[in-house]
């Protein structure tokens, strides 16, 4: 729910900015409406950023590849038990 209320707040402070600049005249109107689009395409391009940076710095886990391996094997083992052809090793 804090993140609602974050995200909620961030949008109303944004829009009003946005009416504000839209009533005087410090941009000029015509830059003015196109804001929205602005934003929305840098948030974007900062969502495509975060990615981007998340899988250059994805760690590499080898002792959960172990331990994912050693649940291979067990489960390999259940089902030849049960009768369940599970190929060859």
């Amino acid at each position: 729910m804090k993140h609602i209320a974050k995200i909620m707040t961030f949008l109303v402070a944004i829009t009003a900015v946005w009416i504000s600049l839209l009533q005087t005249a410090m941009i000029p109107q015509s830059h003015t409406w196109l804001l929205p689009l602005y934003l929305i395409v840098s948030l974007g391009c900062y969502g495509l950023l975060m990615v981007g940076v998340g899988l250059m710095q994805f760690p590499t886990c080898p002792q959960e590849a172990v331990l994912l391996q050693q649940d291979v094997i067990e489960a390999k083992q259940f089902l030849k038990h049960n009768g369940v052809d599970v190929g060859s090793d």
